[in-house]
């Protein structure tokens, strides 16, 4: 009896598993369904299970929008140049409030984190005025110097060194290791998971931001992906099989990189559910 109940509770499990993950695939399926059928104009209502495989959005796509290879490279740009500068700056203040001593230390680490408590849209409107004092606006340093360090990434690499033993720091003075050598040669080794992950978590966030970048750029050949792609819709008319290619290929550059970093991003999701 209970191996047959044990049994029956797996099936369950297995089945709301499947039905789980058929959901949550469905709109992306969906969306490369349409991509590779010839649309032009609105999409049937009825969606499409499987497609008459055509590239005519595709053609259409990147014959008729020039900047199509510009967005792909701001992007890259921007993703690849926040994550650089988290992976530092990060580091190196989760570095500070974890293991170095000095005073208002565990008073300023709180005073960061709460800022995790102010909405992103209330801080549009100085970012835009010090943006444009500063003639970042139509760059793409707008995008990229506003995020070189993040709280969730201070409070992520703080968490993780402070399991670090300090021993291992006292044992490099002692050998001779000043405080850069220190955060080199034993800090950054040890940290490669926890980098990893907020690499990963960085990287995806900043090449799906949409809000930021749709305020702060306006010339078409400097849009990232996002705005690029939300830009194809016309005034009077939508071609959605347009919108549907350019949406599908700016998917797939993520999706090769959950796939080869997908171990990194469970260990980063697992890592922030304990030390969260």
């Amino acid at each position: 009896m209970p191996a047959t109940r044990s049994r029956s509770q797996r099936m369950l499990v297995w089945t709301a598993l499947i039905a789980t993950t058929i959901i949550s695939l469905f709109p992306m399926y969906w969306l490369f369904v349409n991509a590779f059928t010839a649309i032009r104009g609105t999409p049937p209502l009825t969606p499409l299970l499987w497609p008459e495989w055509s590239l005519d959005n595709f053609g259409r796509l990147l014959g008729g929008t020039k900047n199509y290879t510009n967005w792909m490279i701001n992007s890259l740009l921007v993703a690849g140049g926040v994550t650089s500068f988290h992976m530092i700056f990060d580091t190196l203040s989760g570095y500070a409030f974890a293991k170095k001593q000095f005073p208002g230390r565990d008073l300023m680490f709180w005073l960061v984190i709460s800022t995790l408590m102010v909405p992103i849209h209330v801080t549009l409107a100085p970012l835009f005025i010090i943006s444009n004092q500063f003639k970042l606006l139509d760059t793409l340093w707008a995008l990229i110097l506003p995020g070189t360090a993040q709280v969730f990434g201070i409070f992520l690499m703080r968490q993780y060194i402070q399991t670090l033993p300090g021993e291992l720091i006292d044992a490099a003075r002692i050998d001779g290791c000043g405080e850069f050598g220190v955060f080199w040669n034993v800090i950054l080794p040890l940290c490669k998971p926890a980098i990893a992950a907020l690499a990963i978590f960085t990287f995806v966030r900043n090449w799906n931001e949409f809000l930021w970048p749709v305020i702060a750029l306006n010339r078409p050949q400097n849009y990232t992906l996002t705005v690029g792609v939300a830009n194809l819709q016309g005034e009077f008319m939508t071609d959605y099989g347009i919108i549907f290619a350019g949406a599908s290929l700016a998917a797939i550059p993520m999706i090769v990189f959950f796939l080869v970093f997908q171990n990194y991003f469970l260990e980063g999701v697992r890592m922030g559910a304990v030390k969260g």
